[in-house]
């Protein structure tokens, strides 16, 4: 992935797409590694200005022309990553954008060969990555604490839309497309999974299921509130995922288990200062501590122990990492168009698995 604009020093100039929840995280990031916000177009300026955004352009097709920006962060219903990403990659911008990188595989897989024929950055926030328990996990894995891997399993679960008359742009499939809870969260599971391994899912069995098939505005559903996976991988081991959007009382909990032949390892987002591991001989809950973890963890625990870090922080790492990427920096871990591609590609197939009933080959 090439630099944007190697030669421009300093901090980038950035543009928002996009005023809701994402925004705002987006927007927080951004001034918090240090770059201008030169301004943002969205549906609710009122949002913009309580996110700290003063300048309003009268469109995104505005701020992308506008000239004044190097980087532009795409937070925008679903429908629109792909025409807003591509507009911006032919006038030399760099992109953050939203996952889905896209609403199919092709698409995303078009965005990601776009950027690279460019040369520009382009990253999605699989924020997940960067909490320091994952990159302990990660790098216990690849020196071979676990031995070989032979079950990867988890779940992410939320709530939000458990009731009918919860409601929001993701359920119309116009707006979200035709995947919605594997699409929004199973995508973070998965990457997390291949991430934290490095053992790429090569086949998937799914099932999917509408809960709620009336909602308000939405009288009829068509996309998911769960769904349940099955996968084995290019390593040999076997695996399994719940994603859903309707389990009472979980709200944001992504859990991801990793079992070898010599020992396993948990972590669990909602606790994410741990890291479980587990033995034969007996188990012990790792704490984030910079004094004892290992170096591929080191930089993203800049707090000592018991200082509790989290979401933002995740966020606050991903998108510095991506703004060093502008000026060619290497940052392990970050993630591009590529991964968003990928993304993309194991939901197709779990879409397809669900219409068939069968088992769906994932690209290698």
């Amino acid at each position: 992935m090439a630099a944007l604009n190697p030669q421009k020093p300093g901090n980038p100039r950035v543009g928002i797409i996009g005023t809701g929840f994402m925004g705002g995280v987006h927007t927080r990031s951004a001034i918090r590694a240090g770059a201008r916000i030169v301004g943002t177009a969205g549906s609710s300026m009122e949002k913009a200005r309580r996110n700290g955004v003063g300048r309003a352009f009268a469109s995104a097709d505005e701020l992308i022309e506008s000239g004044e920006i190097d980087v532009v962060h795409i937070c925008t219903p679903n429908h629109l990553h792909a025409p807003l990403t591509l507009k911006a990659l032919a006038a030399g911008l760099a992109v953050v954008c939203e996952k889905p990188l896209a609403t199919d595989a092709e698409t995303a897989l078009m965005m990601a060969a776009r950027a690279e024929e460019a040369g520009l950055v382009g990253t999605v926030p699989f924020v997940y990555r960067f909490h320091p328990m994952v990159r302990e996990a990660r790098q216990r894995v690849a020196r071979g604490d676990v031995g070989r891997v032979t079950l990867i399993q988890g779940s992410y679960l939320q709530d939000w839309l458990l009731r009918p008359e919860d409601d929001n742009w993701r359920v119309d499939s116009l707006l979200g497309g035709p995947s919605r809870t594997f699409a929004d969260i199973g995508s973070h599971w998965c990457d997390l999974s291949e991430f934290v391994t490095g053992d790429r899912i090569t086949e998937v069995s799914a099932q999917t299921a509408v809960v709620q098939p009336e909602r308000a505005g939405n009288t009829q559903v068509s996309t998911e509130d769960v769904a349940v996976v099955q996968f084995r991988t290019a390593g040999g081991a076997l695996g399994s995922v719940t994603a859903s959007q309707v389990s009472p009382g979980r709200k944001n909990r992504l859990f991801l288990e990793v079992s070898g032949t010599d020992e396993s390892l948990a972590f669990d987002q909602e606790q994410p200062e741990h890291l479980w591991v587990g033995r034969r001989e007996g188990s012990q809950l790792l704490l984030r501590d910079p004094l004892t973890l290992s170096s591929a963890s080191l930089p993203y625990s800049p707090l000592p122990a018991g200082h509790a870090q989290g979401y933002h922080d995740c966020f606050d790492a991903f998108v510095a990492d991506s703004y060093a990427a502008l000026h060619g920096e290497h940052r392990d871990g970050l993630p591009t168009f590529e991964d968003g591609a990928r993304a993309a590609q194991i939901c197709s197939a779990v879409l397809a698995s669900a219409r068939t009933g069968g088992w769906v080959a994932c690209p290698p």
